[in-house]
């Protein structure tokens, strides 16, 4: 089985089942027609946004969760550690398991860096929880904190990726994901003052890789440190990954050096290439994968330490592999990458077909038990229907609501969402019964393609009719899409006071210590192409 025919079996399984566990939906109230622009470009984040603190979960359970504890345990790491001379080291990869194991070897990455100071520190950790496909996130926050204090997020930087659509704020990555946290106090550890940039990745295209290579790379300065959060093989019947079962030890040892071979060649493709041959189970292989393709050609790769979990405790019946490795050079002064947004409006001949893909996938899921893919319906995939972004998709029937899920934030592209949402809308809108077979051609069509949510200072910036708004206070939040309040008759006020107990709270919340995004949609439907 080809590739292609690989991705696109994972897609019609996907439409089938896994889209309601992989993604929280969210059903909204009347969805109609109203076609708006891609967003003007929003102010920095640190203008508009109150400080908004995630205190990292970690604590207590990934490390020690006294400050005094784990300074203790980290020193001590550090103090046992040693690494030659190596010049200006400015990329690492590091392990993400519980310092109890990976601690160690991520010291040496530490010592490394031993006298060098960085303004900023980019991390790029793999998705553990959260399936998304060729994007990365950051988060919606100002700060993070683990038992060493507040560390301020580098909210410019974020909001400079997401202006591309390989970059999105998906929050749920982030809800607890140790990828990119645990690395975090190893810097508080060393660095004391440094703007903190956490990327979660999804699954990637090696394509996708090199244009999130190409973004990053066109905001680096010299004062920045990107490092790539992985750890290596997985192994054992707890992993689903046994490619041997005698020497062990020594087998696992040459598995992960295959990988590092590739790694100090700093090619991608080769590492990709090698991943998929051995099936070697390397959470961080997308991370690690945009970092190759940002390195310049005169970076040199140095491994620094290698253990195993196996060999800390003595059983090699499951085990993880941990690595530490520098990168040598400085970042290149390249141009910024603008953000390219041709490609965000919709032709009429791709609307046509995104609405016959998310009417053929209900319709063949109802009548035939099973998904079809794009290519199986003879759907081109053109470059704007690969691009991620949120998406609705509406049912009607007789001029009623029957059916309306979607999702704000962005985390595949658009044909995947388009017919995931049809499934949801039929299947899964819990406001209504199913939609059966008998009913098919009675159901009328609608899509709103979403742009990425961004944040205004008040609610005052707010245009009825053009944006979406998405609500959040106190840990609740709530989401209209632009066309809600025009069909209701609703004035700015009535909106968020229904947005408001929408989400849990009471109607004049939204008057005070409320944040607010908007988005924009572009909407299009069964016969008003």
């Amino acid at each position: 089985m080809n590739r292609d025919s690989e991705a696109l079996t994972r897609f019609a399984v996907l439409c089938l089942g896994l889209i309601v566990g992989l993604a929280a939906v969210v059903t909204l109230p009347g969805c109609k027609k109203g076609v708006v622009d891609v967003p003007q470009k929003p102010a920095p984040l640190e203008e508009v946004r109150e400080k908004r603190l995630y205190v990292s979960p970690l604590a207590g359970q990934w490390y020690q969760a006294d400050r005094d504890l784990l300074k203790t345990e980290l020193d001590g790491y550090l103090s046992e550690a040693s690494t030659p001379e190596l010049g200006n080291v400015f990329a690492l990869i590091l392990p993400h398991a519980g310092y109890r194991y990976s601690g160690q070897t991520a010291a040496y990455g530490l010592k490394s860096i031993s006298g060098q100071s960085f303004k900023r520190v980019v991390v790029l950790g793999p998705s553990h929880r959260t399936g998304m496909k060729n994007v990365a996130s950051v988060p919606n926050a100002t700060h993070y904190a683990t038992p060493f204090g507040e560390v301020l997020l580098d909210v410019d930087f974020m909001e400079s990726l997401t202006r591309h659509p390989q970059f999105s704020t998906i929050p749920r990555a982030h809800d607890g994901e140790h990828s990119v946290q645990i690395e975090l106090p190893l810097f508080q550890l060393v660095f004391v003052d440094f703007k903190f940039v956490p990327i979660v990745v999804g699954a990637l295209d090696l394509d996708v890789a090199g244009e999130m290579a190409k973004i990053l790379t066109g905001l680096l300065d010299e004062n920045t440190l990107v490092v790539a959060s992985s750890d290596f093989t997985h192994y054992g019947n707890n992993f689903g990954y046994v490619p041997f079962r005698d020497n062990i030890e020594e087998n696992l040892k040459e598995l992960d050096m295959g990988a590092v071979e590739r790694i100090e060649r700093k090619d991608p493709k080769a590492f990709f290439e090698y991943i998929e041959d051995t099936g070697a189970t390397i959470c961080g292989r997308y991370p690690i994968s945009v970092l190759l393709a940002m390195l310049p050609g005169d970076a040199k790769a140095h491994m620094l330490h290698y253990d195993t979990s196996g060999r800390i405790t003595g059983s090699f019946t499951n085990s993880v592999s941990y690595l530490s490795i520098a990168f040598t050079g400085k970042w290149p002064q390249g141009t910024r990458v603008e953000a390219a947004t041709e490609n965000m409006t919709i032709s009429p001949q791709d609307k046509e077909e995104l609405l016959r893909l998310a009417r053929q996938t209900l319709t063949q899921v109802l009548t035939e038990g099973k998904a079809p893919t794009p290519d199986s319906l003879g759907v081109e995939l053109t470059p704007c229907m690969k691009i991620v972004r949120g998406a609705f998709v509406t049912l009607e029937k007789d001029g009623v609501l029957r059916g309306c899920i979607g999702d704000i934030y962005p985390y595949r592209p658009l044909y995947e969402a388009v017919a995931a949402h049809a499934l949801n809308a039929g299947l899964n809108d819990r406001r209504f019964r199913p939609v059966d077979a008998s009913e098919l051609d009675a159901l009328h069509f609608e899509i709103s393609a979403l742009t990425q949510p961004y944040p205004v200072a008040s609610y005052d910036e707010i245009e009825l009719g053009k944006h979406g708004i998405v609500l959040e206070k106190q840990g609740h939040s709530a989401v209209f899409l632009p066309q809600v309040a025009p069909e209701q008759g609703w004035t700015l006020e009535d909106t968020l006071t229904h947005l408001s107990q929408k989400a849990g709270l009471p109607p004049d919340a939204w008057k005070e210590g409320t944040s607010f995004s908007v988005f924009e949609a572009e909407v299009f439907e069964e016969g008003g192409v």
